[in-house]
């Protein structure tokens, strides 16, 4: 992991064009003592430690700086507005029918109604019940009473073909109850759908298999079209946000993925308490691993039972961030508030062309 000296006093700031009437600095000021917004310029006047040579701003619409130093709601732009078309509903008697899962339902996603109305979703394998219990996510986590199902192979390729996919995203829920982590069936997926779409892309997003190299190894010969791994947050950060992970690890897989000739991919959510400096790192880490494609997106609390929200990004620090990623020697940054690791998953490789046809 190497160092960026040039990012480590680089801090974000919001600037404002607004009347930095008193009410408005002092609000601002109970904000960013609460971690809410950051050191923000209203009108020129700074509110915050500076110094004024070491912030990055971003231009902050008065009407978002008060959505996010009132606090309350959601601001508007984390809430997903959509219906639930005939795609969707299509969609959800399909895995139903197959009994299937998707990753869309399992971890709350925001963006399910999006996504499905539009014919899309994410395959999730091997059960619904996690053995690992990161403090974000809103998948089942405990012990899976059951080893993974040697049909799903062929039901999930069967679905995918009713969907008439031409890009396949699957992922599953950590096995660490497998001697493999379950790298077979993440394998015997891939091929039935190879068999079965043999135009189709494929992308896989895989937990770490808890270093097991060979397990990797297995998943790598099946030949995915992008290998998918996320990073999630900052080094400083894993131990409260996933416990059962390692950084070093994550980027370790990253590496001997890409050093064996395949796309890969990373993902890390925002707002769970790391700072710009910490962003930078990551961005420079990943990249340093070969990993071309790296997705931002704001962390939503799935429940009060899950780790809060520290601060919620404005939008204009989304284009920022996918900036300073590709600054640093990343191919392509998707970033967004409601960005996740398959967000459009086909549009990202097909604007990328990360090596994949």
């Amino acid at each position: 992991m190497a160092a960026n000296p040039a990012n480590e006093q680089l801090q974000r700031a919001f600037r404002v064009d607004a009347d930095p009437a008193d009410d408005l600095l002092a609000r601002v000021r109970v904000a960013r003592e609460r971690g809410a917004v950051p050191d923000v310029i209203v009108g020129g006047v700074l509110v915050g430690d500076g110094p004024p040579d070491a912030l990055e701003p971003v231009d902050v619409s008065p009407d978002e700086l008060r959505q996010l130093v009132d606090g309350g709601r959601l601001p508007r732009w984390v809430v997903e507005k959509g219906s639930f078309g005939p795609g969707y509903v299509q969609l959800k008697s399909l895995m139903r029918q197959e009994s299937l899962v998707t990753v869309c339902e399992e971890a709350s996603c925001p963006n399910i109604q999006r996504c499905w109305t539009r014919g899309t979703a994410t395959f999730m394998i091997a059960g619904e019940t996690c053995t690992r219990g990161c403090r974000f996510c809103d998948v089942t986590s405990g012990k899976p009473m059951l080893p993974p199902d040697p049909r799903e192979p062929e039901r999930l390729a069967d679905a995918a073909a009713a969907m008439g996919l031409r890009y396949v995203v699957v992922t599953a829920v950590a096995r660490d109850d497998q001697p493999d982590g379950g790298a077979a069936h993440f394998a015997a997926v891939i091929r039935a759908l190879r068999e079965r779409l043999p135009d189709a892309r494929v992308e896989v997003l895989i937990p770490d298999f808890r270093g097991n190299w060979e397990a990797l190894d297995i998943v790598l010969e099946a030949r995915p079209d992008v290998l998918n791994h996320n990073t999630e947050t900052v080094p400083r950060l894993y131990r409260r946000v996933r416990p059962g992970a390692r950084y070093e690890r994550t980027l370790e897989l990253l590496e001997r993925s890409r050093a064996a000739g395949l796309p890969t991919k990373s993902g890390i959510m925002v707002g769970l308490g790391e700072d710009l400096p910490e962003v930078a790192q990551v961005f420079s880490d990943l990249a340093a691993s070969g990993c071309e494609v790296v997705t931002v997106g704001q962390y939503l609390s799935p429940s009060p039972d899950h780790l809060p929200v520290e601060r919620f990004y404005a939008p204009a620090e989304y284009p920022a961030l996918a900036a300073l990623g590709q600054s640093l020697g990343l191919a392509h940054v998707e970033a967004g508030p409601l960005v996740r690791s398959s967000f459009e998953a086909d549009r990202v490789a097909d604007e990328v062309g990360a090596g994949v046809i």
